[in-house]
């Protein structure tokens, strides 16, 4: 990345020689150092100052890294710091992490690795960011205006500043996906590459060389060397979906990458180094997987640094109109036909549905329902849930149209779904909060407010 003079970073580190290490390496990017010794010393230069990009050691004569971080982000929030901790330090880092570090370097310095955080930094400090947290490409697009989803865009926006990694928890179909392509885009990666893989959908035995590439002669068939996922999300970000689906030996050599920030290929006898930022996204309770020893600990530590919740449909019902005929334009663009209306009732039937499979499920039901209306008009009797194992609108779920109060009318719905799904599972108040994709501090929280408990 070309770097124009004059941007100012600060050093903060009681150790000459390692304040002297930093000066050279930003001196030869054309940056100007300014360093000090101490917390005292630093907080001064930031009053005196401007700074482009903020480098601290962990450990200071007078308090430590974190507590400078926590100014900065007070004071300075536009203002990238990373956090220099002692080698081995995981712990450190991830807290470092989660205070609002942009990212960590450990000691002894990787010159390579500090010329590459600093890239990133700057990066980022320069990026122009959207004027409003909901302008997205039409790829990236997270509609919403309830508060939830407003609330997670703007969540997005501070994680996309951050080098930290993200473990975005979710249902099936509520836009985990659509979520880590928005912190990509919106962050200093965004001109690298944004690599997905479904971790459920790669063989076992396959899946250290997709993930590591492998060399010439390391198996028969292979006749030349071929990069895996890390390598082609060098420089950008790579999203683990359904990273709950990894086998256990698989996990321990996805953690030791991460750590190392290095991979072997196959057949290789030397590392690679890699500059990755991950993300990654289950719809199963990745807490619970590792009480049940199908992930490793560690490694949920390593990846869980930040969790994101995307709400599901069914916690954000006002937002169904919007993404109807966001849904209802984007097919009839795509088949160059008329664009499909509802009628309010059809749309009342929308309103009342629980959505089990979230978004996606909405976006395959209106495209059925596009598909077989006439005269570009979608009635009640077009819409089919496309779940397994959900009943039918029409005969299962007839919705009276003499609805004279909504709220009322949700309420009982609600405490319907609940009251079967308690008889389906014996009354099982954890195994009924599965069955309908809630926690089951939600599940407790509906049995009172309906009356139920």
């Amino acid at each position: 990345m070309p770097m124009t003079s004059y941007r100012n970073v600060l050093i903060v580190d009681d150790e000459p020689p390692i304040r002297e290490l930093l000066e050279i390496t930003l001196s030869r990017m054309q940056l100007k150092a300014y360093s000090t010794g101490s917390l005292q010393e630093a907080r001064a230069q930031l009053m005196q100052h401007h700074f482009d990009l903020c480098l601290t050691d962990m450990r200071l004569p007078d308090g430590n890294g974190l507590e400078l971080v926590q100014y900065i982000q007070q004071q300075h929030p536009h203002m990238p710091v990373a956090m220099i901790t002692a080698y081995g330090s995981v712990e450190t880092a991830i807290t470092a992490l989660k205070a609002g570090a942009f990212d960590f370097l450990t000691k002894p310095v990787d010159i390579k690795r500090l010329r590459e955080l600093i890239n990133n930094a700057l990066r980022l400090k320069h990026k122009v960011p959207p004027s409003l947290p909901n302008e997205q490409t039409e790829h990236t697009q997270l509609l919403g205006q309830a508060p939830a989803m407003q609330a997670l865009r703007q969540q997005i926006l501070k994680l996309a500043r951050s080098q930290a990694p993200v473990y975005i928890s979710g249902e099936s179909g509520t836009g985990k996906e659509l979520a880590a392509r928005l912190i990509h885009e919106q962050g200093p990666r965004a001109q690298a590459a944004f690599v997905p893989v479904n971790c459920g959908a790669i063989p076992s035995e396959l899946m250290e060389r997709e993930f590591f590439g492998h060399r010439k002669g390391s198996f028969t068939g292979a006749t030349e060397d071929k990069p895996g996922l890390f390598q082609a999300a060098q420089g950008g970000t790579l999203f683990l979906d359904e990273v709950a689906d990894l086998p256990l030996a698989m996990q321990v050599k996805l953690l030791r990458a991460i750590q190392e920030k290095a991979i072997r290929p196959l057949g290789s006898q030397e590392e690679q180094a890699v500059d990755v930022r991950i993300l990654c996204a289950t719809h199963k309770d990745l807490a619970a997987e590792v009480q049940a020893g199908r992930f490793r600990q560690d490694l949920y530590y390593r990846l869980n640094v930040i969790e994101l919740s995307i709400p599901p449909l069914r916690e954000r019902r006002e937002d169904i109109p919007l993404l109807a005929e966001h849904i209802l334009r984007r097919l009839a663009q795509s088949s160059g036909q008329p664009q499909a209306n509802l009628q309010p009732q059809a749309m009342q039937q929308l309103l009342l549905y629980p959505f089990p499979g979230n978004v996606r499920e909405l976006e395959n039901i209106l495209e059925r329902a596009y598909t077989l209306c006439d005269h570009q008009c979608i009635r009640p009797e077009d819409l089919q849930p496309t779940e397994p194992n959900t009943p039918s609108y029409s005969k299962e779920q007839p919705i009276s149209t003499q609805v004279h109060n909504l709220e009322e009318h949700l309420e009982a719905v609600e405490r319907n779904l609940i009251m079967q799904a308690l008889e389906e599972t014996r009354w099982n108040r954890t195994a009924a909060a599965q069955r309908l994709g809630l926690s089951f501090r939600s599940m407790r929280y509906r049995l009172k407010k309906l009356g139920l408990d």
